[in-house]
């Protein structure tokens, strides 16, 4: 399958010394399985630290992944109460990290808007159930992230 990564830089190999801790899966790569959406943070990341917006396409053998009992993979279907609490972990800055040891992790992205949603969560203005049926309401997007080299292994620049 087609995954695609969105940067200032045309990316050749995975380098996971460049990838940023906090983010909702943890410290790793990130793609996604949406082109526009990869092209949406390749504009914001040139907007931000300069150069040009570019989306390097990636061919993920998601099947053979799957299939290998080396690499450990949690997929979240839905924004649902374990994943708010697994990207609120992921986030978290008083965390030890990592907070987990998948390999990969394939689920939704929390956008600025769901960051608002936890923020309220983490404050004690709504519960968990609140939280979880206000992120049903939100546009949802998808990412792939890989935390390992094992687990890169399974992504092909084209």
């Amino acid at each position: 399958m087609k995954l695609f990564h969105g940067s200032n830089i045309a990316v050749k190999t995975v380098d996971f010394a460049r990838c940023k801790p906090y983010k909702d899966f943890g410290q790793g790569f990130y793609l996604t399985d949406i082109k526009e959406q990869a092209m949406q943070m390749a504009r914001r990341t040139a907007a931000i630290y300069g150069g040009e917006p570019i989306v390097t396409v990636f061919e993920f053998d998601k099947e053979a992944a799957f299939n290998t009992s080396s690499l450990s993979i949690k997929c979240f279907e839905n924004p649902d109460e374990e994943w708010a609490l697994f990207v609120m972990c992921n986030r978290s800055r008083t965390q030890v990290h990592p907070i987990h040891e998948y390999d990969i992790v394939i689920g939704p992205v929390a956008d600025d808007t769901i960051a608002t949603l936890f923020r309220n969560f983490d404050d004690g203005i709504i519960d968990l159930p609140t939280l979880v049926s206000g992120l049903r309401y939100k546009r949802i997007s998808s990412q792939y992230f890989f935390r390992s080299q094992k687990a890169a292994a399974y992504l092909n620049v084209l």
